[in-house]
């Protein structure tokens, strides 16, 4: 049974990471007006919100700029016409994703850059690459944090190799990340125990990014609360891949901090998340993504199956269940 003081007390320790910007932008090609990103981030610190995440450091070498918003690749230039000097205790993250980010070359020194953490996200077997890029973007005098993706797949003696690589690294958080949204809260327990053993003996945190393919991101991040992770990732309205993720309205509702406020966030939510919709940008849950997370899979084929327009659900149920 849980310790109700790290269910229900305040704990300092506890930050919030919004991911709307970052997460939401792949259901929209991070087509963002300029009021929406600048709201958003003036209502993040109304909120008391700890780290906004503006998107990603890809490549544009890899990645059409023509073809993206500029949350794509997040330069700093355009970070700072939203932020400016930044005069406020929000703190700015990015996400680089290993083998699609020139981080040696557009990852420049903190003191130039309005950014202060580089989140690198990762699958296991690229975590040689992903070392790499926490030594570097470290030494440049960045706070980072390593996302373990699709950690559901994973066998627990290739999740506790990599957790003891990354912990000889300067990394401050590992990230437990339920890619396809297919773990339960049980889950979600013996996993943030086996994260919590290495982050007490190496000095470092762990994080919480949960996706709501199952109706579960919400529950599985107050699971992981009360297994005594700190760093909580979630979106306004839930926005983000596929099913979305945990919604920022339900944890700020949950946790007991009162530096934490939820009516700016309604505000918000209501305003131009609401907006958004009514615009036709579609993600949340629906039964396609169930279909997928009870199987295991990446999202990619239920969120196609929606792009499509298709309703046969019986017949995307025989797909796949054909493919496990």
């Amino acid at each position: 049974m849980k310790e109700l003081s790290k269910l229900m007390g305040y704990r300092s320790d506890v930050k919030v990471v919004d991911a709307t910007l970052r997460d939401g932008g792949l259901v929209n090609n991070f087509y963002f007006k300029d009021e929406f990103v600048k709201e958003l981030y003036k209502t993040n610190i109304r909120a008391g919100v700890d780290y906004m995440e503006f998107g990603y450091k890809a490549s544009a070498e890899m990645f059409d700029e023509n073809k993206f918003g500029k949350w794509k690749f997040c330069h700093d230039d355009d970070i700072r016409e939203i932020v400016g000097e930044n005069e406020s205790e929000l703190k700015i993250a990015v996400m680089a994703d290993v083998g699609r980010c020139d981080y040696k070359k557009d990852i420049i020194e903190r003191k130039d850059s309005p950014i202060d953490l580089v989140r690198v996200a990762t699958y296991l077997n690229t975590i040689p690459a992903a070392v790499d890029m926490i030594e570097n973007i470290a030494a440049k005098g960045y706070e980072v944090s390593c996302n373990i993706m699709a950690i559901s797949n994973a066998q627990e003696s290739d999740v506790k190799n990599a957790l003891e690589t990354l912990s000889q690294t300067p990394v401050d958080v590992f990230y437990i990340v339920d890619s396809f949204g297919s773990l339960y809260p049980e889950q979600i327990a013996r996993i943030a125990d086996l994260y919590m053993d290495f982050a007490v003996k190496y000095g470092k945190k762990v994080g919480m990014h949960a996706h709501n393919n199952q109706q579960l991101a919400f529950a599985n991040t107050i699971e992981a609360v009360g297994d005594g992770v700190d760093w909580l990732d979630a979106t306004y309205g839930g926005m983000g891949r596929g099913a979305g993720n945990c919604q920022m309205e339900l944890l700020l509702g949950f946790l007991r901090n009162p530096k934490y406020s939820i009516y700016p966030v309604i505000q918000f939510v209501e305003k131009y998340i609401r907006e958004l919709k009514e615009e036709g940008v579609v993600w949340g849950y629906d039964i396609p993504y169930l279909m997928t997370s009870l199987t295991n899979q990446h999202p990619r084929t239920a969120i196609q199956f929606i792009k499509d327009n298709r309703t046969d659900y019986t017949e995307f149920y025989k797909e796949v269940f054909s493919q496990e």
